[in-house]
């Protein structure tokens, strides 16, 4: 959403509402132009290697030193003060996530068909951000759903015993979806994003990744490394995403070492620049 249609000054609602959405759509599959983007992509390599290898390392060091003790510490399925964790672990469940952004990315190209100029520019660039968070939080948990049928890994007692070794491979059923946690992925893309484009948030969003994650673990829906593995695949996926807009100039720019960094968004502080222009230069 980080450019304004080209149509007519008197163009109807609906045709300016069909730009908008068009062109919101289109820019995401532009091609790359950015002349920075091979050294963002071995940068983004680097990382995310060394990320992931760093995260497998320590997924399989919890699965045997431990999972089975943690699970067997917490409070049983069912207690009645746990409502409020209940509550709480459904601010990371990636469909009211995914639908919130949703509902966020329809407001603004409604609101957007119906305006004119800078003011269009400024709600553009704000949709070019909203949809950044919503694709890493959706590419996080796609990956993520893909990883938990393959793997198979049954959740804390399921058989009767807390058992952490309990994997059924393409087994397909909620119960062996264990690994890796879909909130802890979705909880902590969602983090990773919003901080990517909007720094001073970090420390809040990922005091909130950290909070879901450790919800799925007081109501025993999962191991310790289930959630380390979820946390992994969602800033992973996040970071990808990342350098998916950053290599067409929309919402982040590409520093000559090949660092990504948010451009000035919809916020104060940074509303002529963005005025002038959403893409990266």
């Amino acid at each position: 959403m980080s450019a304004t249609p080209t149509i007519a000054p008197r163009a109807s609602y609906p045709a300016q509402l069909f730009a908008v959405a068009g062109t919101a759509l289109a820019q995401l599959v532009r091609a790359p132009s950015h002349s920075r983007r091979a050294a963002a992509a071995r940068k983004l390599a680097r990382h995310s290697l060394w990320l992931s290898a760093a995260g497998a390392a320590l997924v399989i060091v919890l699965m045997l030193a431990l999972d089975q003790t943690e699970i067997q510490l917490m409070p049983a399925r069912g207690t009645a003060w746990l409502w409020p964790i209940r509550i709480l672990t459904d601010f990371g469940k990636d469909e009211y996530v995914l639908v919130a952004l949703a509902i966020a990315l329809v407001a603004v190209a409604l609101v957007a068909a119906g305006l004119h100029d800078t003011r269009r520019r400024l709600l553009l660039g704000l949709g070019t951000r909203l949809q950044y968070v919503f694709l890493s939080v959706a590419v996080s948990v796609f990956v993520a759903e893909i990883l938990k049928f393959v793997i198979g890994r049954g959740r804390p007692f399921v058989g009767g015993k807390a058992n952490p070794f309990n994997f059924v491979p393409f087994q397909g059923t909620e119960a062996y979806f264990s690994l890796p946690s879909a909130h802890a992925v979705t909880a902590f893309a969602l983090a990773f994003a919003v901080s990517a484009l909007w720094p001073r948030l970090r420390v809040f969003m990922f005091i909130y990744a950290a909070l879901i994650l450790l919800t799925r673990l007081v109501l025993l829906a999962h191991h310790p490394s289930d959630v380390t593995a979820g946390a992994l695949v969602g800033m992973v996926s996040a970071m990808a995403v990342r350098y998916w807009f950053a290599a067409r100039r929309l919402g982040f720019a590409i520093r000559a070492d090949g660092t990504i960094v948010p451009l000035p968004g919809p916020l104060p502080g940074g509303l002529k620049r963005v005025a002038r222009g959403p893409a990266a230069p």
